[in-house]
């Protein structure tokens, strides 16, 4: 085990991101998708792991905590985790936009990167990347191209529901009356969006904004998230990995 080295995992409900750190600097990172046994995926991308220090974070930080025994395990909540990752990678967010598959997190930063105000949705798909990844399975659209197709839509909808049984039905009648699937497709990425700048807007917004997260990703809800708020996102060239790189940060802080 190498003592200088501090590993930051985040483990996911659609993937698992690996973040080492030497030094406080990026020494090499890994992502494997959860799956449906996320403790065999996590052990793969530990298997070969020199550090000694492992922080977790994430909703299977628990999981890590309980059944990793070959090193020291700490967890690190989500939202101090990102706060710390997002000062890592762009020093000057006051807002930091995390759309995971499980659930959406916006939190409010000061000049020195603590944390004032935060907001989750956690209790339901909508909104999250979950509600995208259903929606693109029921209009048969591979989800990494999803946000593509929806900017290829050239009349705005409206979707009244965000639960995805009532989103799923509402898509299927408008699909029977002759609406193009890329409408629909783009009507869908507008409801998320709206909510989610809702959200922001209840922590105050300020710039500059990093957006983290697998659905960072998605052109679509970048593209709308800009235009209903006003002005750019910050986005890293790897948002899946904020969350993990925190994590790190974490484990040097508590060295």
């Amino acid at each position: 085990m190498n003592n200088n080295l501090v590993a930051g995992l985040d483990v996911g409900s659609r993937s698992i991101e690996l973040v080492v750190l030497e030094g406080g600097q990026l020494v090499d990172w890994a992502r494997l998708p959860t799956t449906f046994d996320p403790l065999a995926q996590c052990q793969r991308l530990l298997k070969n792991l020199k550090a000694r220090k492992l922080v977790a974070t994430g909703y299977g930080r628990k999981l890590m905590q309980e059944k990793v025994t070959d090193r020291e395990v700490i967890t690190v909540t989500e939202i101090q985790a990102y706060a710390l990752g997002a000062g890592q990678v762009c020093p000057e967010a006051r807002t930091v936009l995390d759309i995971g598959g499980q659930d959406t997190k916006v939190i409010a930063l000061d000049a020195e990167g603590r944390v004032t105000k935060f907001e989750m949705n956690d209790r339901c798909a909508a909104g999250t990347g979950k509600f995208l990844e259903f929606m693109a399975a029921a209009l048969q659209i591979p989800l990494e191209e999803f946000g593509a197709f929806a900017r290829q839509g050239d009349r705005r909808i409206q979707i009244s529901s965000m639960c995805t049984v009532f989103a799923e039905s509402e898509a299927t009648s408008l699909m029977a009356r002759g609406e193009s699937a890329a409408n629909i497709a783009l009507g869908l990425h507008l409801a998320m969006v709206q909510r989610t700048a809702a959200m922001i807007r209840r922590v105050g917004g300020r710039v500059p904004l990093l957006f983290a997260g697998g659905v960072a990703h998605n052109p679509c809800v970048r593209a709308l998230l800009e235009e209903s708020l006003g002005h750019g996102l910050f986005v890293p060239p790897e948002p899946d990995l904020v969350g993990a790189w925190g994590a790190a940060l974490y484990g040097r802080k508590k060295c």
